[in-house]
């Protein structure tokens, strides 16, 4: 069966150079899970922040409403627990209260047995400086990959 991916953030590989990625759970309500399988899920402004009790919560992330749901209908907006082990917990704790450091959703995906996961990413803050140079760089790659294409097909 493999993996489904609901939604990625391509907007963070932009704005942020990510360190390290973890796997984390989410507890959804089952008009929210209906949703996610089909596809309706944005990333773009989403971040996880650790309140006082230790908890990791995901907040920004929009989950759209199912459009056949009787009851209960979800608030896209909400704020969602993650599951993680204690022992990731204290370990990103201890990450994020580096300076410039933050957890942000990279992608939003079904596990091969059916779970929906979220996989997060430790991130640091690109540069405007930065950014340029990753863009200048992918746009002369992908010119090299023509060129070589061009080549090979003459």
């Amino acid at each position: 069966m493999g993996v489904k991916v609901v939604c990625r953030n391509k907007k963070a590989y932009h704005d942020y150079t990510i360190e390290s990625k973890i796997e984390a759970g989410l507890v959804l309500s089952g008009p929210e899970v209906k949703s996610l399988r089909a596809g309706k899920a944005n990333l773009k402004d989403g971040y996880v922040n650790i309140d006082d009790k230790g908890e990791a919560i995901l907040h920004n992330v929009h989950i759209s409403q199912y459009s056949h749901a009787t009851h209960n209908p979800n608030e896209p907006l909400r704020i969602r627990k993650l599951l993680l082990h204690k022992r990731e917990l204290k370990k990103l704790i201890g990450k994020l209260h580096e300076k410039g450091l933050a957890l942000i959703p990279l992608s939003i995906y079904f596990n091969d047995r059916g779970k929906a996961k979220v996989e997060l990413g430790l991130a640091r803050g690109k540069r405007q400086y930065d950014k340029r140079v990753a863009l200048k760089k992918k746009q002369s790659d992908r010119e090299v990959e023509r060129a070589m294409r061009r080549n090979h097909d003459n």
